[in-house]
């Protein structure tokens, strides 16, 4: 399946600031079932824009922008083709968490397996852990690993609803827990937190997921999405996404790994100047039946307003500038 994927992220300050200093990881990867085609960053005010490959193999772009701006906009566009995975067995062999074992003692998996910033446990974690039956290692241990990840995935989207906007991109899993609402990050990292105490290697995911018509999917549409992969005996990273209750496929597309949301944000950044800043986000995932030139896509004219709109403020900031050392 060939995805066209258009990603506009626009900040606006509140009066012009002197730099901005940015990273960006919004380069879908490119291994097993997935490749990235092409890709293009394009950013406002123009400059020039570097990359390097972190050591979990994400993608990072980085630029910055010198002069006075009072909007900084980053376009990412993206042809990627997704094929399905294989099929999942029913369940795993008698000896799969002895094999699982094996691995991590054979493996460097030492991140994925203890606690991060979102990723951690806490008393209403644990509180939930006892709802769900895996309330000790013993317990839990009890089901093969395919079958426990994907009872606990189940159990997630069962006890907790998604209310969009009803957590922060900083918001520690204790918020959902307590409300029992959260957005995707909450639910990838409350599934991170039960399968590491249980001593299941699993990362999160950033990425993107294309709505299809029909599908009962929970997550927002028009955003960035997020979910988990967890390391199992024989079968390897396998996706699952708590949100939507369903495992990762050809519907998803992965941009970044890292130990939770800390890790792997599609922009990081920060400006000099005393301004407050205002964030707006577009995703737009399409499905493409072959690789046309991304500069023939339709809609490319809805980012020329933008860029127009900052050239003008630029020159307006600047002129500013100018009568002021005059």
């Amino acid at each position: 399946m060939y995805y066209s994927i258009r990603h506009l992220t626009k900040f606006r300050y509140s009066s012009p600031v002197s730099e901005s200093i940015m990273e960006a990881r919004m380069q879908p990867r490119s291994e097993g079932p997935q490749r990235c085609l092409s890709f293009q960053l394009a950013v406002h005010p123009r400059r020039r824009v570097y990359s390097y490959r972190d050591y979990l193999g994400n993608t990072v772009h980085h630029f910055d922008v010198p002069g006075h701006h009072r909007q900084l906009i980053l376009v990412a566009e993206a042809l990627v083709d997704v094929q399905a995975g294989p099929a999942l067995p029913e369940s795993l062999a008698n000896d799969a968490w002895d094999a699982l074992d094996a691995t991590i003692a054979a493996g460097d998996f030492i991140e994925m397996l203890l606690p991060s910033q979102f990723g951690q446990s806490s008393e209403l974690l644990e509180q939930l852990a006892r709802e769900l039956g895996v309330e000790s290692r013993e317990h839990a241990r009890a089901r093969d690993p395919l079958m426990l990840v994907l009872q606990l995935s189940s159990g997630l989207y069962g006890k907790i609803a998604y209310v969009p906007k009803s957590t922060r991109v900083d918001s520690p899993i204790d918020d959902a827990l307590r409300t029992r609402q959260g957005v995707c990050q909450d639910f990838a990292h409350i599934l991170i937190a039960l399968t590491r105490r249980i001593g299941i290697p699993c990362r999160y995911v950033s990425g993107y997921l294309f709505h299809r018509a029909g599908d009962k999917t929970r997550s927002a549409e028009g955003a960035t999405h997020a979910w988990v992969e967890v390391l199992l005996p024989t079968l390897g990273w396998v996706g699952f996404d708590p949100t939507n209750n369903v495992l990762a496929g050809e519907m998803h597309v992965r941009t970044a790994v890292g130990r939770d949301y800390a890790d792997v944000p599609p922009t990081r950044g920060v400006f000099k100047g005393s301004a407050e800043s205002q964030l707006q986000v577009a995703v737009r995932v399409a499905p493409s039946d072959a690789p046309p030139p991304l500069e023939a896509e339709p809609g490319a004219e809805d980012w020329s307003n933008s860029l127009r709109e900052e050239t003008a403020d630029n020159d307006s900031a600047a002129q500013q500038q100018q009568q002021q050392q005059q």
